[in-house]
């Protein structure tokens, strides 16, 4: 599910904005939900175990967690985020495609035989 209050930025400071931030923004939010909803669940379990980690795991029950941040550093937070679901989606397609090739045994293929 995607968090519309995510893109709510204060653009008050005399600074340019961020371009994909500004991108983002413009999105209508139905756009945002469908590519939200297309990751598999395995890619957002990465994405997710990711970003925790570079923001740190402390449980939420025991501390109070406040992460602040420049507008530039979480911009490039969110564009490594989003590359790195890019990449993991990229691999999974190749990974269904090498499954199906070498699943059908009329059209199997030896793995030996690609130079991958």
């Amino acid at each position: 599910m995607f968090n519309q209050e995510f893109l709510a930025t204060d653009n008050n400071d005399g600074q340019d904005g961020n371009a994909l931030i500004q991108y983002l923004q413009e999105q209508s939010p139905d756009v945002l939900q469908r590519v939200a909803k297309s990751a598999s669940p395995d890619i957002q379990d990465i994405i997710r175990h990711n970003v925790q980690g570079l923001l740190g795991m402390l449980p939420g029950e025991q501390f109070e967690v406040k992460v602040t941040s420049t507008r530039d550093n979480f911009a490039s937070l969110l564009a490594s985020a989003m590359m790195t679901g890019y990449f993991l989606r990229q691999m999974e397609q190749r990974k269904e495609l090498e499954e199906s090739l070498f699943s059908d045994e009329e059209m199997a293929i030896n793995p030996e035989d690609l130079n991958l």
